[in-house]
């Protein structure tokens, strides 16, 4: 997969995966990475797929239904991926916490579902629940913020109540940040991000 890898300061820090929202490129959310956690190394990676022209993580068929077949396949190609980087960029596997935005928080979302120990911890700006009627991996103390928006047209607050139920009933430790805002990143979100992050992975 198209990605950046930048050495962090500290090779004990978490390396922070970063995931774009739909129509995002590789580049997109570094300032992200720069912001919550300055001295880890950093893994920005490009989704394979494309909608009108637009880089994403897995196919949908309409704004807000996932093709699931695809979201199966690219959980696990992605899911194999930071297998791969892991070994070529010389990090711990077991040290790697997610930062996604929207498409990117979804498909974060899809790992923490599919597959135990895929990541520490995350960060799901404005996620959706990649999947209903499956069994989740025991996600006993893997911390996950959740940044919402109160006013979010694509994702709604029920949405994101329901997944903090889901992780939530397989173990997880969950914060749930909320924003008077619609879908778009805030600065306030991803200061209480970093805030977050600094508690409960630095």
């Amino acid at each position: 997969m198209r990605h950046i890898f930048q050495q962090g300061t500290d090779v004990t820090a978490p390396v922070l995966v970063l995931l774009h929202g739909t129509g995002g490129t590789e580049r997109d959310l570094l300032p992200l990475a720069q912001a919550i956690s300055p001295a880890s190394s950093v893994l920005s990676i490009r989704g394979n797929v494309l909608e009108n022209g637009m880089p994403r993580f897995f196919r949908r068929l309409a704004e807000g239904i996932f093709d699931e077949e695809d979201l199966i396949f690219r959980t696990k190609e992605l899911n194999d991926f930071l297998d791969e980087a892991a070994v070529e960029h010389g990090f711990d596997r077991r040290n790697m916490v997610a930062i996604g935005y929207s498409n990117g928080a979804n498909i974060a979302g899809s790992l923490l579902f599919h597959y135990p120990d895929a990541l520490r911890g995350a960060i799901l700006h404005h996620p959706m629940v990649p999947r209903r009627g499956i069994q989740l991996p025991d996600l006993t103390d893997t911390p996950i913020f959740i940044g919402a928006g109160r006013n979010d047209p694509i994702c709604s607050p029920e949405e994101t109540e329901e997944l903090q139920k889901l992780l939530g009933e397989a173990g997880a430790e969950i914060e749930v940040h909320w924003e008077n805002a619609g879908h778009q990143l805030t600065r306030s979100e991803v200061d209480a991000a970093g805030t977050w992050f600094k508690s409960n992975l630095a």
